[in-house]
């Protein structure tokens, strides 16, 4: 609902998004440059949480996936980011089985998550988001936990939607992303991150 953690930045452009796909898929060019300009920050940010240096590669083959059938996509804005963050996963889960990575476990998870945090607050952990030491972070969070906070602060898609991207129940997105603002929240405060580099990951922070 009305939580501090809400992406509102992403979220309004998706106004501007959704013109800017509708032009697109009658075929103006510049539209789709413009519909790419507002999504590329936040994907290129998930994807970065999911396979690190290769996100460039991984979302080249995502977009020209996204190209190619934008013919077929039905939605607004925020839709769009939906369904864009759905075919990214998609190519970076391939590109994952390929290297044969597996998930990282987290034995330590439920220790982490019973520490005090230095935050009262999940906020300051979502303002240094946008650095990549705190990306690293999110990287070393189970995967259910660091997609479901990638996808609600970097893609900035609300709970349902990105409950629809990852396959889950929305409740169950909402407690994965709820552990792993608190286990960021704790180790960013550990490590004194402050955000010198404000939102290089685009309007995602």
């Amino acid at each position: 609902m009305g939580q501090g953690g809400e992406p509102r930045r992403v979220q309004a452009y998706d106004g501007e998004l959704g013109a800017a796909v509708a032009r697109a898929q009658e075929g103006d060019e510049s539209a789709f440059a413009v519909a790419y300009r507002l999504v590329q920050p936040g994907l290129l940010g998930y994807l970065r949480g999911l396979v690190g240096e290769d996100a460039e590669d991984v979302a080249s083959d995502a977009w020209l996936e996204i190209a190619r059938d934008l013919g077929r996509f039905r939605g607004d804005g925020a839709g769009f980011r939906g369904w864009t963050a759905t075919i990214a996963r998609h190519r970076a889960l391939d590109h994952l089985r390929r290297l044969k990575v597996r998930p990282r476990s987290a034995a330590l998870e439920q220790d982490m998550l019973d520490l005090p945090g230095p935050y009262s607050t999940h906020d300051q952990a979502l303002e240094s988001l946008s650095t990549e030491y705190a990306l690293q972070l999110v990287r070393g969070l189970p995967r259910d936990q660091a997609e479901a906070v990638l996808l609600r602060v970097v893609v900035g898609l609300d709970g349902p939607a990105a409950a629809r991207v990852l396959g889950k129940r929305p409740g169950a997105v909402r407690t994965a992303a709820y552990r792993g603002l608190k286990r960021l929240a704790h180790e960013l405060g550990a490590g004194r991150v402050t955000d010198d580099g404000p939102r290089t990951l685009g309007e995602s922070t």
